[in-house]
């Protein structure tokens, strides 16, 4: 065939399917809301009669002898009649596929966990059921979290309720027996009266600190020090309070080891450890805190004798309000109070975050044993 009458069949073949394309699209944007099925079909059906169009206009243009355009056109209806059928058939089950879907995302947002969303047509439905599973789980996992953060909230209220009426009723009869004079010993009401207030300063200052980490508000600012410093510092400001106990500093690398971390946060959160490790701690008993560099990472060690904890409340060690369980051995020996909400620990984690670290805690034989670790670039050997 010349290139010029190739040329003039192009022309028509992309004039009609250009005209056939237009009529398809408008098509298409009318019925935008139908299924999908239609809308394939309607795809299908535009592409035959582009097909059947372009030959009738070669046809006319003498290009095709009539019986050559009856067999055409014969041949492209069968075609396009069965490759509708196919259409229609691949569309309903991509129409079922989607309800059921549908379906399974609906379950989901009705607080359902999916264990399988089935088995579908194509690798791109079974890819997207895949996915809701594992949406699914995913939030069921977080309806749970929230549910024990809720319950642990609604717990810390409680507590906190009743360690500040504790200490304010104290207060109040003390007042009240200084004001009408029936006091003793007055000076040592003033001093019960003081160490009240100290009791009541530092739940106030546990809550706050607590409130920062929850809301992300904790800022920290970063310098290098000295790992042991920090541990020795600490440690001998709570020695006064071990009434006792023989708190032991086990430093190999002792001065060596340099960490870049808020000291201040840093020191409480050591602090925190120590100061519960002495509250379960029987007199008598020693308490260990060990410093050390484990994988390149910075590992301070807090090791009691308190008696363990209950394997079961492990993971809830870290939660707001948590005050141990039966397995844990109290200091029944002294006459001391814990003066604690149950925050301490829950704030160590949070400085710990704060500081891209980490905390964790397992039983030891006779009791058990907190490790904060610093990030590896967190900790430099000097």
């Amino acid at each position: 065939m010349p290139w010029s009458d190739l040329l003039a069949v192009a022309l028509v073949a992309l004039t009609t399917t250009a005209v056939v394309g237009g009529l398809a699209l408008l098509a298409l944007l009318m019925l935008r809301r139908t299924s999908v099925v239609v809308q394939v079909c309607v795809l299908v059906l535009a592409a035959i009669v582009s097909v059947v169009a372009s030959m009738v206009g070669a046809a006319n243009a003498m290009y095709l002898s009539e019986h050559d355009l009856t067999v055409a056109i014969a041949v492209s209806a069968i075609s396009g009649v069965v490759s509708l059928v196919l259409v229609g058939v691949l569309g309903w089950l991509v129409a079922r596929n989607s309800r059921s879907l549908s379906l399974a995302a609906r379950r989901i947002g009705a607080g359902e966990r999916l264990e399988s969303a089935g088995r579908y047509s194509n690798s791109e439905l079974n890819a997207l059921a895949d996915e809701l599973v594992a949406t699914s789980a995913k939030l069921a996992e977080s309806r749970e979290r929230e549910r024990r953060i809720e319950a642990s909230r609604r717990e810390l209220v409680a507590w906190i309720s009743h360690d500040l009426r504790t200490p304010l009723s104290g207060i109040r009869a003390m007042a009240e027996a200084l004001e009408d004079g029936i006091a003793a010993d007055p000076a040592r009401y003033h001093r019960q009266m003081r160490m009240q207030v100290d009791q009541l300063s530092s739940m106030v200052d546990d809550l706050f600190e607590l409130s920062k980490i929850d809301s992300d508000a904790l800022r920290l600012s970063l310098k290098e020090v000295s790992l042991y410093d920090i541990v020795s510092d600490t440690v001998a400001d709570l020695r006064p309070a071990s009434q006792g106990r023989e708190i032991r500093v086990e430093a190999p690398l002792a001065q060596e080891l340099v960490v870049m971390a808020d000291p201040r946060q840093l020191s409480r959160a050591i602090g925190n450890l120590l100061m519960n490790a002495i509250q379960h701690t029987p007199q008598g008993s020693p308490i260990t805190v060990a410093v050390d560099l484990v994988d390149d990472r910075a590992m301070v060690s807090v090791i009691d004798a308190g008696g363990g904890i209950d394997e079961a409340d492990l993971d809830r060690v870290f939660e707001p309000a948590w005050r141990g369980s039966k397995a844990r051995t109290p200091s029944l020996d002294d006459n001391r109070s814990t003066g604690g909400a149950g925050l301490g620990l829950a704030i160590v984690k949070g400085i710990m975050s704060a500081h891209r670290g980490e905390v964790s805690v397992r039983n030891v034989p006779g009791g058990c044993r907190f490790d904060l670790l610093l990030p590896r670039d967190a900790s430099i050997e000097a």
